[in-house]
Order: C-alpha cells, then sequence, then structure tokens
C-alpha cells in the first residue's frame, strides 16, 4: 500500500474518531503514531512518539501560550472588562443600536489583551447583555453581537490562533500578531456597520439609549488607560522590535497583574480562579498542539501534502479559484468541529499547497483567523453561539444564530477585501524591524 493511500485511510479513520466523539487531541495522536508505524513501522512511530511530545511541550515559544491567556483572565477578573464596555457605552449607546455596537468595540478593546475568542465573549456576555435587556433590546441583535464580536479576540493581537500558525508553519510570530491589527480594526467597523443597517432596516431591534454628557464620556474613555498601556507594552514592543513575542506576553501577563492588585478589584479568589482557568486552557491547547505534531509527522512522511500541492498547482485555473476552495472547505470545517482542532489538522495539508501557488504565508495566516472567525458562530456547531447560549439559557439558539447572520455576512466581506488587498495584512508586518 502506497504512503498516500495510508494517508488518506488515516484521514478518514480521524474522521471517524472525531464523529464518535473520541477527544480530538487523542484522535489525531492514535492516527498519527499509526499511521507512522504503517508507514516506517513501529520502531519509527514508537520513536516519534517518545521524542515529539516532550520537544514540543518544552519549546519555549509555546510559553507565550499560557502567558497570553493568564493576561486576559487576570484582565476579565480585574474588572478590564467593565471599562471598556462602559467607555464604548458613552460614546456609542445614543445611536440606534448604539449597545450592540458598544459590545463589538468593547469586545474589540478587551480581544487586545485576551487572546482567546470564548474569553472574551463569556466576559463581555456577563458585562453587556444585561445593558441590552435593560433598554429592551431583541435577544437577537444582543446575543448575536456578543457571539460575534467575541471572535475579535482571535484576530486583534494577542491571538492564540496566530501563535499556534507561527509554530506550525514555522513563520514569524510577531509579524503575525501584527498582521493582524488593521483586519481586526475593519472588521470591527463592519459589525458596526452591520449593526447599523440592521436596526436602521428593523428599528425595533435595538432603541438609542440617552446620550451621556461630554463629562461622564471623558471620565469614561479616561478609565480605560490600564489597557491601552498593555496594548502598547506587548504590541508596542513586538512592533518596535524591542522585545521578542515571549518576552511582550510576559511583560501584558505581569502588567496585567499590576494593574489588578493596584485598582483592588482583584481579590485573591480572583487571583486563583484566573490561575486555575490559564492552567486549564493552556494543558488543553498543549494536549492538541502534541496530538496535532503527531499527526503531522505522519503527513509528511505520507507526502501527501506535498503531492497535493504540486497536483493542484499544476491546474490550469486561476490561483484564486483554489484559494476560495480551500476557504470554502474551511468554513464547512469551521461549521463542524473545534476550531484549535481545525487549524492543527488541516495547516499541514493546506499550507504547502498556498505556498506553492504564490500565496503570503503571514497573508494566508489572516484568512485562516478569518475563517475560523466564521466558524465559530456558523451553526450547526458554533462555538461561541453554545456559550452565549450557555449564559443566556432563556434565548434559543436559533434566535442566537439568527442574530449573527449580519456579522457572519460582514465576516464574507472582510474575506473579499483581504483577496482583493492583501496590503490589508500585510502592510503594518513589512513595516516591522
Amino acid at each position: 500500500m502506497s504512503p498516500v493511500t495510508i494517508s488518506l485511510l488515516g484521514f478518514a479513520a480521524l474522521l471517524a474518531l472525531i464523529l464518535v466523539r473520541l477527544p480530538i487531541a487523542a484522535a489525531m495522536a492514535i492516527v498519527g503514531v499509526g499511521g507512522t508505524a504503517a508507514i516506517a513501522g513501529w520502531p519509527a512511530a514508537l520513536a516519534t512518539l517518545r521524542q515529539g511530545p516532550f520537544e514540543r511541550a518544552s519549546s519555549y515559544t509555546l510559553l507565550i501560550i499560557p502567558l497570553f491567556i493568564f493576561m486576559g483572565y487576570v484582565a476579565s477578573q480585574a474588572g478590564l472588562s467593565q471599562g471598556l464596555f462602559r467607555a464604548a457605552h458613552v460614546w456609542l449607546g445614543h445611536r440606534r443600536g448604539g449597545l450592540a455596537m458598544a459590545t463589538v468595540a468593547g469586545c474589540a478593546g478587551f480581544g487586545a489583551i485576551c487572546g482567546s475568542s470564548v474569553a472574551t465573549g463569556a466576559t463581555m456576555c456577563s458585562v453587556a447583555l444585561p445593558e441590552m435587556r435593560r433598554y429592551r433590546y431583541a435577544d437577537s441583535l444582543s446575543t448575536g453581537s456578543i457571539a460575534a464580536g467575541g471572535t475579535l479576540g482571535i484576530m486583534i493581537p494577542p491571538s492564540i490562533i496566530f501563535v499556534l500558525y507561527g509554530i506550525m508553519t514555522e513563520q514569524s510570530i510577531g509579524k503575525l500578531l501584527m498582521s493582524g491589527v488593521l483586519p481586526g480594526i475593519v472588521e470591527t467597523f463592519l459589525f458596526i456597520v452591520a449593526i447599523a443597517l440592521v436596526t436602521g432596516w428593523w428599528p425595533d431591534l435595538g432603541a438609542p439609549a440617552p446620550r451621556a454628557s461630554w463629562g461622564e464620556a471623558l471620565r469614561a474613555t479616561r478609565d480605560i488607560w490600564e489597557v491601552g498601556v498593555l496594548f502598547a507594552i506587548v504590541i508596542g514592543g513586538i512592533y518596535g522590535g524591542l522585545a521578542t513575542p515571549a518576552e511582550s506576553a510576559a511583560f501584558g501577563a505581569v502588567g496585567a497583574l499590576a494593574f489588578g492588585l493596584a485598582r483592588r478589584r482583584l481579590s485573591w479568589w480572583g487571583l486563583i480562579e484566573a490561575l486555575d482557568q490559564t492552567v486549564r486552557t493552556t494543558a488543553m491547547v498543549f494536549f492538541i498542539v502534541i496530538g496535532a505534531d503527531l499527526f503531522g509527522y505522519f503527513m509528511a512522511l505520507s507526502q501527501m501534502p506535498m503531492q497535493l500541492a504540486a497536483g493542484l498547482a499544476a491546474l490550469q485555473v486561476k490561483p484564486f479559484v483554489v484559494l476560495w476552495a480551500i476557504i470554502v472547505t474551511y468554513i464547512v470545517l469551521g461549521a463542524l468541529m473545534d476550531e484549535l482542532a481545525m487549524i492543527l489538522l488541516t495547516v499541514p495539508i493546506f499550507f504547502p499547497v498556498v505556498t506553492a501557488l504564490g500565496y503570503d504565508p503571514i497573508w494566508f495566516g489572516v484568512v485562516i483567523v478569518v475563517v475560523v472567525q466564521i466558524g465559530l458562530i456558523a451553526p450547526p456547531v458554533g462555538l461561541n453561539v453554545f456559550v452565549i447560549g450557555g449564559m443566556a439559557r432563556d434565548v434559543p439558539m436559533v434566535t442566537i444564530y439568527r442574530g449573527v447572520m449580519p456579522f457572519l455576512a460582514a465576516m464574507i466581506v472582510l474575506l473579499v477585501l483581504l483577496t482583493m488587498w492583501p496590503g490589508l495584512a500585510l502592510l503594518l508586518p513589512s513595516q516591522m524591524r
């Protein structure tokens, strides 16, 4: 049996294991080790199993992940999310649908200090949903804006997805993080435009709140200076070449802890909760990364990704046709499975194809993040939708899915903009030292 045939059978076995709800990390590890044994023999497979997980888990680069996660959880426990929503509220709340716009803006601001979409969505839900209900916002708009706004947590740096993509493809993590800044700003604007269009057509979805005074607006804006400092420490250090991504993540984590203690809003129980959530999330990510490494070694050994790349590059079609076929595949997969698993599973296959077609790997990283965002809110398995549904138990899932539809359209518009103007993602990375 040829290695390519073994790889195809292994991929089918992986999908079968996922369908029977075996944890994705275990499924990838089992198929990876078994496939390697089928091609190179059990001694090689066991050697990979013995050495690979330790080398990956002890990688210095992976240190970025727990530090970014810790920074986000500490910032949440310290109440920084409330200040962000309050500031956005006083500037945008008086518009039709303004509280939903403020929610999106608050998610964007919190995403600048938290690299997780689920954490961003859950944190802002506890802050924004009661306020929108107080002003009788439709459940579809309120929950939809929170679920979609939460996805900004993985676009605006720091972002765990960019870090994992950089590790897998051996690209500069600093450039990848910077590549998400402008698309994240544009996406936030597109979300706000989507809210304005929807509430303009159906005004009853979100009535305007009373206009705040200039004094209230300035005081609320002054209260979010800590977020700006944290963002400047992390992203400014990376962009200016003053610190590595790992060093910037460490500075950000220490800074979030210092601000939380200085504000006297971070209790000991809050700190313990942040540490607990950091350990749990980091362990989950690391297990998935290790499983993906074992599966990726099997794929590389089979030469299937390279042969697929060569075959697609030789087709007599425009490169953008192949690119959009990959994008559609990602959107379908994202609607059916966990976003981390999808990336770690597919990047070893599609990355050689994209680079063989001449596309920039940094730019493709941004495209992947957008399709992951789509998967996070697309039916039937949008993870962010399930998180918001779990927190707003009286809102039917169908209502939340109806509410995210305008934001899905905005994400498609962003994908089109990225394909038409790659400089949207590449401008800042190209200016880095």
